[in-house]
């Protein structure tokens, strides 16, 4: 609800990012933490994970595979290039700094798809756990919110139409709430064009999550444990994309499912970020933030060239 009003009241902050947001700052305060360890524990973790993948299958309504076929197949061929070589590069700077667990195909995935939703659909697939949660969400949260500020400040210098800028920014920013934020300053005409693009990059969660899963499938799963083959939360999101593609859905139903999307993303956010503990990410989390950071610039860097090269 705070994240909500706080959205409300500041447009340019994305509801998603304020729970994050919150979520950490609540995770800092002495006189919390006995109850997110204890009393809210539970419904964080159901939060955390059940809501999470519900919010998901409900993103699923947003793509209709026509908006994205409209692109062109050299507009999406390049946008899959730029989500791949991200995610591989991100994965393979994360495994050489020896980054714990799963945080290294947990930050590729934020990166390169779609932020801290496609983080909690990787960490699904792969039973990762949730502290391994943490980190990822709150660089990705972090690096998301310095595009929403730095992005808009370069379309003058770099001499962008509006078109171009909306291409860099839905190639380029994580999250969908993200993406708006910084592409409206630009007008309609940008905000249209970079929410098809990064519409285009979601796609990429399922194929992504279901060979993740099968990958740890046939490693043995962490802790012993074997996920399903494809996650049935990823069936639901195609089953989604289907939906939204092949049936005229009522303007009403799509506002309803959107609107039940983004709260519940947002309460399984700030169940993640409530496991954030600042002072150790500071000390402990520099190989993170590095990743972080590369990562960053790298797709902010590919979409730029990929814009400037091809529009």
């Amino acid at each position: 609800m705070i994240a909500a009003l706080l959205h409300a009241t500041v447009p340019a902050v994305p509801m998603l990012t304020a729970a994050v947001a919150l979520g950490i700052l609540v995770a800092q305060l002495p006189a919390a933490r006995p109850l997110l360890s204890g009393a809210l524990a539970p419904g964080l973790k159901f939060s955390s994970r059940s809501l999470m993948r519900t919010g998901i299958v409900l993103l699923g309504l947003k793509l209709s595979l026509i908006d994205i076929a409209a692109l062109g197949w050299g507009a999406i061929l390049v946008v899959v290039a730029i989500v791949l070589t991200t995610f591989g590069l991100t994965w393979a700077l994360g495994r050489a700094l020896r980054l714990p667990g799963q945080e290294p195909l947990l930050l590729a995935a934020g990166f390169s798809i779609c932020g801290a939703s496609a983080i909690g659909a990787m960490a699904g697939a792969t039973r990762a756990k949730e502290q391994e949660q943490a980190t990822p969400v709150a660089l990705v949260t972090l690096c998301g919110t310095l595009a929403i500020a730095v992005l808009p400040a370069l379309q003058q210098p770099l001499g962008l139409s509006d078109v171009q800028f909306g291409h860099w920014v839905g190639a380029s920013v994580h999250d969908v709430g993200q993406v708006v934020a910084t592409a409206q300053v630009a007008g309609a005409s940008a905000l249209a064009v970079a929410v098809v693009v990064k519409l285009t990059r979601v796609v990429m969660l399922a194929p992504m999550v279901a060979v993740a899963a099968a990958v740890t499938r046939r490693g043995g799963g962490t802790g012993g444990t074997r996920p399903a083959i494809v996650p049935l939360f990823v069936v639901g999101f195609l089953a989604a994309v289907l939906l939204r593609t092949l049936l005229p859905l009522p303007e009403g139903l799509l506002a309803a499912a959107d609107t039940a999307q983004t709260w519940l993303l947002a309460a399984a956010l700030f169940a993640l970020g409530s496991a954030v503990r600042v002072r150790a990410l500071v000390t402990t989390g520099w190989r993170a933030l590095l990743v972080a950071l590369v990562s960053w610039a790298a797709i902010a860097a590919m979409g730029l060239a990929a814009v400037q090269l091809a529009l």
